[in-house]
């Protein structure tokens, strides 16, 4: 059972306020700010010429036949060479839909967001973080609806990182964080709803799934929020009755049906019923005494009511004898 798309209009613009029932997660510690980079194309190309400055300096220095001036040239080389090496290990290519998440000795440095070839600080580390959108389907949950009823269902949720530095730093594995959250939602909305509710006025899962989309939608943000996830969409995907019970509430939904069906057949046959009424009175067709309205009225709900073809009788008396 699916919801329409508009129902998980954004979920960041909801108020703390409004999501009730939702967990209290810490606040975050660290937000994410843009790391200090350079285009990359000027960084390649001075370490490549370092390089060859420093393979043409220990070849002079080979090629010279004092000592002290061929060390010298040797190793200076080599620390020109090392040092050109080091400096183009701060080269990175960063794709779209990707950032690279800097830190320098244990310190958060900044998000490298810009795509294409960027130098930083040789010495950070630089962690991969996807931020191109994802989905993430739940299995089939098997669950006890607000009613006790166990119910079968499944949601798939769209999200992608918003925060790459919450969702480095906050939890310990995003991805796990993510999906864990999602089943607990998934979970917390099925027990606080009826698969089918008594009361017209009431919510229920399959009645009122727009409703429940957004509050889904709702709860799921603030769970995943503190990890730097943005919820883009979720809808339902799957929801029955658990086996067990499928065939009993089918019965009690196809009685249901049943006598819904009976009493519109039943408003409308009173309404015509009231109709033929008036209009033989407007016209005086015949004049009919209360006995015969109650004839009247008998013959024509049980033609109009029954689910069979009636049969004409023909009475050769008079409705006195």
């Amino acid at each position: 059972m699916t919801a329409h798309d508009p129902s998980t209009a954004d979920p960041s613009a909801v108020r703390p306020s409004d999501t009730v029932d939702a967990p209290a997660m810490p606040a975050p510690r660290v937000h994410e700010f843009p790391a200090r980079s350079v285009g990359g194309g000027l960084a390649l190309l001075t370490g490549l010429l370092g390089l060859l400055a420093g393979v043409a300096l220990i070849l002079a220095g080979a090629a010279m036949t004092v000592t002290a001036a061929k060390a010298g040239l040797i190793v200076g080389g080599i620390v020109v060479a090392l040092a050109s090496f080091t400096a183009m290990c701060g080269l990175n290519m960063v794709a779209p839909g990707e950032a690279r998440v800097v830190q320098l000795f244990g310190r958060y440095r900044g998000t490298i967001r810009e795509d294409g070839l960027r130098w930083v600080n040789p010495f950070t580390s630089r962690e991969k973080i996807s931020t191109r959108v994802r989905n993430h389907e739940t299995s089939v949950l098997k669950v006890n609806d607000a009613y006790g009823n166990p119910i079968e269902l499944a949601a798939v949720v769209v999200w992608n990182v918003q925060d790459t530095a919450q969702a480095s730093f906050e939890v310990d594995d995003f991805l796990e964080f993510v999906a864990t959250q999602t089943e607990a939602a998934v979970r917390h909305i099925a027990i606080e709803y009826p698969y089918d509710a008594h009361d017209q006025s009431e919510l229920s899962l399959r009645g009122n799934a727009e409703e429940i989309t957004e509050k889904l939608a709702v709860e799921l943000h603030a769970r995943v929020e503190a990890a730097g996830v943005r919820i883009i969409e979720s809808r339902f995907t799957h929801l029955a009755y658990a086996p067990e019970i499928a065939s009993a509430m089918l019965q009690r939904q196809q009685a249901g049906a049943v006598v819904a069906a009976r009493r519109e057949i039943v408003d409308g046959a009173v309404g015509m019923v009231e109709a033929a009424l008036q209009r033989i009175a407007e016209q005086d067709i015949v004049e009919l005494d209360e006995e015969r309205k109650a004839a009247m009225v008998s013959n024509l709900m049980v033609v109009l009511c029954g689910d069979r073809a009636p049969q004409p009788v023909l009475n050769t008396g008079t409705l006195y004898q």
